[in-house]
């Protein structure tokens, strides 16, 4: 697992301008928010209002992030019949996007509740 080790007083300057990191935390941050180099010191995808961090958000490749911890994202793409239940998730979601009349982001966020909510059933949560 990735730590930067700094403290929230540290972050907050990084956030301020008061200082920057130095090279060895700069890595660290372009390996955990999957950016480059460039990308990190340009402030074009990571900033500090909600517009720019939406946006890094976008670019970051979230299953390569979470394989880290659940491996099993890396490679289920190669399951045998997995493409079946993308086909059927995909048609379930322009059923519910359809017949709720939901933007195509609010569909996708309402089915990955739901699917947490199962998942958590299942946990005894």
């Amino acid at each position: 697992m990735l730590r930067l080790v700094v403290s929230r007083q540290t972050v907050s300057k990084w956030e301020t301008d008061q200082t920057v990191p130095d090279l060895t935390k700069t890595k660290l941050l372009c390996e955990l928010y999957r950016v480059s180099y460039d990308q990190l010191i340009s402030g074009n995808t990571v900033g500090g209002d909600w517009t720019s961090m939406d946006s890094a958000a976008d670019e970051i490749d979230w299953t390569a992030a979470w394989s880290r911890k659940y491996p099993i994202l890396a490679t289920y793409q190669g399951l045998h019949g997995i493409r079946a239940y993308r086909e059927q998730i995909t048609a379930l979601c322009g059923r519910c996007q359809e017949q709720l009349s939901l933007s195509e982001a609010d569909t996708f966020l309402i089915l990955k509740d739901l699917l947490y909510q199962e998942y958590q059933s299942h946990n005894g949560k």
